[in-house]
């Protein structure tokens, strides 16, 4: 149906209204949430022989369901579609699992399971937690160059220290940074790796404990500050706003009761 039929934008009101229902939303995070228990299920050998047909015909339905979706969409919005990220992402997931397996992608098909990820724009809180997460990219990104420049000197250092001697951990820049970042981790740092060092070079904790000290409990806590900063902030701009939209109504609701009040103490002569 063209745009020049005159029922066309009653039939994209019609659709707009239905995607935008809270029922709608409810019904689509849903079929989200099944089909990830689907597409968990077919991982399973022994489901998919007892029942693979059943599985990959709910599977299809799923994918039915969100095709009709992302079709709505685009006749309702058409090309404001691609302006929500959303919007977009679900689009790419969906356009992915269509790609036919004969193809050699079928892998892609498993990029379905991110469609989970939906659940976030519909609940606040963890709305919220990814919000804080993205204004808290660029600060990360400043706290990730310091811990690249505390790596790389940790590594050079440990290389020529102690590379000739374990050679399996230090024999070389990547090898060092590696077990580095094992160190970093508290993984197995002390009996899997310091202890045998300190065995060969017993005042290698002088190296080993300053790192641990820098990097697993200074920039580490660094990046969980500002994330935590960052979701208050998201926590408070929303308060803010929903007080502003309320400071706002009462005040529309206040203006009209004093413009009620002054219309009935006006005078005939007044009006006049």
């Amino acid at each position: 149906m063209s745009d020049s039929s005159p029922n066309a934008p009653t039939l994209r009101a019609r659709a707009r209204a239905l995607v935008e229902r809270p029922d709608f939303t409810r019904f689509i995070t849903g079929v989200i949430l099944f089909n990830a228990v689907i597409l968990g299920m077919e991982t399973s050998d022994r489901l998919m022989e007892a029942a693979g047909a059943l599985i990959l015909a709910l599977d299809m339905a799923c994918l039915g369901v969100f095709v009709v979706e992302i079709a709505l969409k685009l006749f309702a919005w058409r090309g404001n579609f691609f302006r929500n990220g959303w919007n977009l992402f679900d689009f790419v997931i969906v356009a992915v699992a269509l790609v036919p397996a004969a193809h050699g992608l079928s892998v892609l098909r498993a990029l379905r399971i991110l469609r989970v990820l939906r659940v976030v724009s519909v609940a606040p809180r963890l709305r919220r937690v990814v919000e804080g997460f993205i204004t808290a990219l660029p600060g990360m990104g400043s706290v990730f160059l310091l811990m690249a420049i505390v790596f790389y000197i940790g590594a050079v250092m440990a290389t020529k220290l102690f590379g000739a001697s374990f050679p399996d951990w230090f024999g070389s820049l990547p090898r060092s940074a590696y077990s580095l970042f094992q160190i970093m981790t508290l993984e197995s740092w002390s009996m899997g790796i310091v202890r045998p060092v300190m065995a060969v070079y017993p005042y290698a904790w002088v190296f080993f404990v300053p790192f641990i000290m820098v990097t697993t409990f200074a920039v580490v806590n660094l990046l969980v500050g500002l994330i935590v900063n960052s979701m208050q902030d998201a926590h408070h701009a929303e308060d803010e706003a929903k007080t502003g939209s309320y400071r706002d109504e009462v005040l529309g609701r206040l203006e009209g009761i004093e413009r009620q009040l002054q219309s009935l103490t006006e005078t005939p002569s007044d009006k006049n």
